[in-house]
């Protein structure tokens, strides 16, 4: 797309110029789990699940870079999320999944000025991607809310190991509902392979009642049939309007914070004592003491919280500052990142001050992913 065909399309597509992407995270920079993993779900990539089913052998999901001298990465993409699919020796079963899945929280849907109730207000999603197999592959949306719809799209036929930039502008329809809160609204999903439990004759480009066992039309194997095969996504936008728009980007500390309303982890790493939060307090009986650990921003929801790794105390009033041992293995068994503690140990003293750290690599995470 040339400047001015740019800027025509800013201008046509009466949106604000920033905070134009509903998509989190959508140029794959931020991957607060990891960057590689054989899991389903949410494991890599924040914001970003790579899910699938039936697998003879497991794929891989990762964060990977964008080749230098391709296009997007000279459109500023230097991170892509890729997954490797495994040797599916039975073939192409009936019940089979691998797709990219994507939910946003259905307020910032709401909220967004998409009169998805119109026929004639539209959302625009745009994305690059790339396969290492030559076929057509398939998306589609899904709403959550009152009765459930769904709209199957094609990403067309890609090229072998080339980026393709994808388009799709999708219209509102009366039967949709979408809540004004901090649940799922809406998802869509790039779908690598659907066995045919999952697909049928359907209608693209248009809403229907979501049944599960017609999500898209048939799909042709040949990808998921051939072992190592790869596809790779990046530069997803989701915006309001009948125009895709250059791609929004965002700096990393403003995706991080993005992407910690839905997960969030401390981590200390480098051999270097951190503190969380501030103070650990022994209260009530002496056995007993809490750590006061503030999220980073405010979380979706109540989170799940674990952690890994050891951690150890200190506390005022001890001969030589150090916790009995026994406290470093107590991490394992009881823990709450804000509202209680760990507890068991006899060597505390009601009202003494404690102070919790985390050993090399140790971790605290907190989850409240839709």
């Amino acid at each position: 797309m040339s400047k001015a065909a740019e800027l025509a399309a800013l201008i046509g597509s009466q949106t604000a110029l920033s905070n134009r992407n509903l998509i989190i995270n959508g140029a794959m920079q931020v991957a607060q789990r990891g960057t590689s993993s054989t899991g389903t779900g949410y494991q890599t990539v924040d914001r970003f699940q790579g899910t699938n089913s039936g697998l003879d052998e497991s794929n891989t999901q990762a964060q990977v870079d964008v080749a230098s001298g391709t296009t997007p990465y000279s459109l500023g993409f230097r991170k892509a999320f890729r997954i490797t699919n495994g040797n599916q020796t039975s073939g192409a079963d009936a019940g089979d999944i691998v797709n990219y899945r994507y939910i946003f929280e259905a307020q910032d849907i709401a909220n967004s000025g998409w009169d998805y109730t119109s026929s004639s207000s539209y959302v625009t999603l745009s994305f690059w991607a790339k396969s290492s197999v030559a076929q057509t592959f398939y998306g589609h949306m899904k709403t959550f809310d009152g009765t459930v719809y769904n709209y199957p799209f094609s990403l067309g036929a890609l090229s072998a190991d080339t980026w393709t930039k994808v388009t799709k502008t999708i219209p509102g329809n009366s039967g949709l509902q979408i809540d004004n809160d901090n649940g799922q609204g809406l998802e869509f999903r790039i779908v690598m392979f659907y066995g045919t439990d999952r697909t049928a004759s359907v209608t693209e480009n248009a809403w229907a009642v979501y049944d599960n066992t017609q999500r898209t039309p048939d799909n042709t194997s040949t990808w998921y049939t051939t072992n190592d095969a790869t596809f790779e996504i990046t530069g997803v936008q989701l915006e309001v309007g009948e125009q895709a728009t250059p791609f929004e980007h965002r700096s990393f500390a403003d995706e991080l914070h993005r992407c910690q309303r839905y997960y969030a982890v401390r981590e200390n790493t480098a051999g270097s004592l951190k503190y969380y939060g501030r103070t650990l307090q022994a209260y009530g009986a002496a056995s007993v003491f809490g750590l006061i650990a503030d999220y980073p921003v405010t979380m979706r929801a109540t989170p799940t919280v674990s952690q890994s790794g050891t951690f150890g105390a200190y506390k005022a009033n001890s001969g030589n500052n150090a916790m009995a041992t026994a406290i470093q293995n107590l991490y394992a068994t009881s823990h709450s990142w804000g509202t209680g503690g760990w507890s068991g140990n006899s060597n505390l003293t009601a009202g003494h001050a404690v102070v919790m750290y985390a050993e090399n690599n140790a971790k605290l995470m907190a989850d409240a992913e839709l």
